[in-house]
């Protein structure tokens, strides 16, 4: 007799969706930061743009539907969460362009861990209903990234500081920080959606 796989619930299927624009968008930061790679740059606002439209149908089925798989506040929060996380990612390439703010080896390190991070959270969502103690241990790794891009933002930070002491310098410190402060959110975000992907599957088992 073959394996027949359970059809997968509407609302983890959405975030499960949405979590692979999370990756795709990130792993487009990522070329951009180090390429400066015009598709890179498209790459995100494509999944952003995608990503809000998924958000709005998630929220559409959210109100027309009476039972759901957990609990309709985490759903809609890590919905949220999720897109906040693709928000600065696009918002990073948009102080980018906008502070004239080119690319440097604190930013390619932060991003990397950050796809990492994205990584991690699509594979939670595409476990956490039949595999939840493993979808857990993603969410975990989760927590673990978003400490080493903070690492990353503290260390590049600290070397902004100790520059030359000019008005040029520390225009450029600025703008550079603001950048760097992007990212740095967008791991938040990802931090905060592990932790709720961990909530829910406490609640689950």
């Amino acid at each position: 007799m073959a394996f027949r796989r359970k059809k997968e619930n509407r609302f983890i299927l959405l975030l499960r969706e949405q979590a692979e624009l999370v990756e795709q968008g990130l792993e487009g930061l990522l070329r951009y930061v180090t390429d400066q790679d015009p598709e890179g740059r498209e790459q995100v606002r494509r999944c952003e743009h995608d990503a809000d439209e998924m958000r709005r149908i998630l929220v559409d089925e959210l109100h027309k539907t009476f039972v759901t798989p957990f609990d309709r506040e985490d759903i809609w929060n890590l919905s949220l969460y999720l897109d906040d996380v693709l928000d600065y990612a696009y918002s990073t390439v948009q102080e980018m362009e906008e502070l004239e703010v080119d690319s440097d080896e604190h930013l390619v390190a932060m991003v990397d861990r950050l796809v990492r991070a994205g990584e991690d959270l699509r594979q939670a969502m595409e476990r956490i209903d039949d595999n939840p103690m493993v979808a857990l241990d993603h969410a975990r790794r989760v927590k673990h990234r978003e400490n080493q891009v903070e690492k990353a933002y503290r260390q590049a930070v600290g070397e902004l500081f100790t520059g030359p002491e000019d008005v040029h310098h520390v225009i450029e410190m600025l703008r550079r920080r603001e950048v760097y402060r992007h990212v740095s959110n967008a791991a938040d975000r990802a931090d905060e959606a592990a932790n709720l992907i961990g909530s829910v599957i406490v609640k689950m088992t």
